[in-house]
């Protein structure tokens, strides 16, 4: 057990009072439980298939603010699973739904952050919450949660669903004693990937039992009542029925940190200064590259690393994959060789992206 995170509000409204009673009942939350529910100030990190029943989970639960990041718009393939969003929210914004289906609950605020998140801006816009969730689905995203996590000494509960299995932790790397600290980094090295679950699929009921989950996780960690899952990682097989567990430890002190590459949103026109370098399959190239892209796929780039980091005889490179994840990891490699890299934020998609929105 751990002592609660949240100071408790001194009284609730009366309409929160008579909402939440069957809360007030519960043994070890009580009153004042529910009272620093009301009290806390919680980030949703995306509002998609484990954010939407987070958000609707906490905003029931009576949390006082959300502040759910996403810059994403609703699409008609997001019904299946993301359950906040409507037919009739197709194209608009995902945090509109969030800030619908909270006033509908309770009296629970819900900040919106359209701005996506980046190593650079994430600690300065989760700034002032007392926990995060993240439900993102991409580990370029998620090490940018944990890091900006990580800085602000803040717990970060962890969720993550593909096809038929799901995954949800703690991790906090400044936890109260006698608790040892666990890292994103512990569970997943840096640099890790996943196929996305528009490649592979995901359960849509799984994405509703892994976000239920972790809004517990958070409301146990507001309250202080019940063993959190900081140090254990719960395991659900969703074919099976079955919920299992393993232990999660810390990895040595000595560990470094996990490396960080730059992002950006804009390829100066590339020529003896710049060097753009696609690292996506060929299937892929033939839909089009940035101009004077050099083709070179990730596998071919990480088994000749240093070889390609000595041709670039200096010149500082732009890392180029279809929305980044792939990218990273080459820059990653040639950094690691000696190279000064980044990364073309969001990718290809997020180029075009960008170009549509400036037309």
């Amino acid at each position: 057990m751990l002592p609660p995170l949240v100071e408790p509000l001194a009284t609730l409204s009366d309409a929160e009072q008579m909402r939440t009673a069957r809360h007030q009942r519960l043994a070890g939350l009580g009153s004042d439980g529910q009272r620093r529910i009301a009290a806390a100030r919680v980030a949703v990190i995306g509002a998609g298939g484990l954010g939407s029943p987070v958000i609707l989970a906490l905003s029931a639960a009576g949390v006082g603010e959300l502040v759910v990041f996403d810059d994403d718009d609703v699409d008609a393939s997001n019904l299946q699973r993301q359950v906040i969003h409507r037919r009739q929210d197709v194209g608009r914004p995902k945090t509109d739904s969030a800030e619908r289906v909270a006033s509908d609950l309770s009296e629970t605020r819900v900040r919106p952050v359209r701005t996506r998140l980046t190593h650079e801006n994430a600690a300065d816009l989760m700034a002032g919450v007392d926990l995060v969730l993240d439900g993102t689905d991409s580990f370029a995203s998620r090490e940018i949660v944990a890091a900006a996590c990580e800085r602000l000494d803040l717990p970060l509960v962890w969720g993550t669903v593909q096809e038929f299995a799901g995954l949800v932790t703690i991790f906090w790397s400044a936890p109260p004693a006698p608790a040892a600290p666990v890292r994103l980094r512990d569970l997943y090295p840096s640099g890790s990937q996943a196929p996305a679950c528009s490649v592979v699929g995901v359960l849509g009921p799984l994405c509703m039992q892994v976000g239920a989950l972790m809004a517990a996780e958070a409301l146990k960690l507001i309250t202080g009542i019940g063993r959190p899952l900081l140090g254990r990682v719960a395991m659900i097989d969703a074919l099976a029925g079955t919920q299992r567990e393993a232990p999660l430890r810390t990895t040595r002190a000595t560990d470094p940190a996990p490396a960080t590459v730059p992002e950006i949103a804009e390829v100066d026109e590339p020529g003896e200064d710049t060097v753009v370098i696609d690292v996506r399959e060929d299937a892929e190239v033939v839909t089009g590259m940035l101009a004077q892209a050099r083709h070179v796929p990730l596998a071919a780039l990480l088994a000749d690393a240093e070889t390609i980091a000595g041709q670039l005889g200096g010149r500082p490179a732009v890392m180029v994959c279809q929305v980044g994840i792939r990218a990273r990891r080459a820059a990653l490699a040639l950094q690691a060789a000696g190279a000064q890299v980044s990364v073309l934020r969001g990718g290809m998609d997020g180029w075009n992206s960008r170009r549509k929105e400036q037309a």
